[in-house]
C-alpha cells in the first residue's frame, strides 16, 4: 500500500489579556490613551499571582497605550508594541466618552451602532477594525513554543473574538471583555477556535 504524505501545519496559541482599566467605568473615552488609575495598578497586582505564567510565553506583545504597555510590564512581559492591536481608530470622537458623543450627535452614534461599515466618526469602520486585528493574528510569528501573548485594550479583544468566530459584526456590540479577561486562540492562519477556560 503507497504512503500518503500529509503535512501539518502547527498550531499556534495566542493569549490574548485585557489591559486593566486607565478610568472609572463611565468616565471610559474614545481612544483612550491614559496610563492605568490607582484601581487599575491594584488589580494587576492583585492578579499577578494567576497571570505571571504567562511571561513563559517567548513571543509577547501589547497595544501601543500607556494602560496595555503598564499591565504586560507588571505582569513581566516586557511587551514589544504592535500598532495593529491599537484600539479602533474613533477619529473626532477620541477623548469623548459615549455619553458626550450621543448628547451631541444622536443619529451619528445610531448610525454607528446600526452599520459595521459606517465611520460617522471620521475614523475606522468596525468591520475594517476586526480585520485589522485578524490580519495581525494571521500573520504572528510563530515562537519556538508555539506561544503568544499579547495585552490589549478590550476592544481589540472582543474584535479577535469576532474574527476568530467568524461572527456577523453586529455581535460585536454583545460581546463583553472585562480587564484582565483573559482569551486564548488556538490554530492555525484561517482556522483559528476560541479557547475558553
Amino acid at each position: 500500500m503507497p504512503q500518503v504524505s500529509r503535512s501539518y501545519s502547527v498550531a499556534m496559541l495566542v493569549t490574548l489579556v485585557a489591559a486593566a482599566r486607565s478610568s472609572p467605568l463611565l468616565d471610559l473615552r474614545f481612544g483612550d490613551d491614559r496610563p492605568l488609575d490607582m484601581a487599575g495598578w491594584q488589580a494587576v497586582e492583585r492578579a499577578l499571582p494567576v497571570l505571571a505564567p504567562l511571561a513563559a510565553a517567548e513571543l509577547r506583545y501589547c497595544s501601543p497605550t500607556p494602560c496595555a504597555r503598564q499591565t504586560g510590564d507588571v505582569l513581566g512581559l516586557a511587551p514589544l508594541a504592535q500598532p495593529a492591536l491599537r484600539d479602533c481608530d474613533m477619529g473626532r470622537w477620541s477623548g469623548h466618552t459615549l455619553r458626550e458623543v450621543t448628547a451631541r450627535e444622536p443619529a451619528a452614534v445610531d448610525a454607528w451602532y446600526s452599520d459595521p461599515r459606517s465611520a460617522p466618526h471620521g475614523g475606522e469602520p468596525l468591520v475594517s477594525f476586526v480585520a485589522r486585528v485578524g490580519n495581525w493574528l494571521d500573520t504572528r510569528p510563530m515562537g519556538a513554543d508555539g506561544w503568544v501573548v499579547a495585552v490589549a485594550e478590550a476592544a481589540v479583544i472582543r474584535a479577535a473574538m469576532l474574527y476568530v468566530l467568524k461572527a456577523p459584526p453586529q455581535a460585536y456590540w454583545r460581546t463583553e471583555v472585562h480587564p484582565l479577561s483573559v482569551v486564548s486562540i488556538s490554530g492555525v492562519t484561517g482556522r483559528w477556535n476560541l479557547r475558553l477556560g
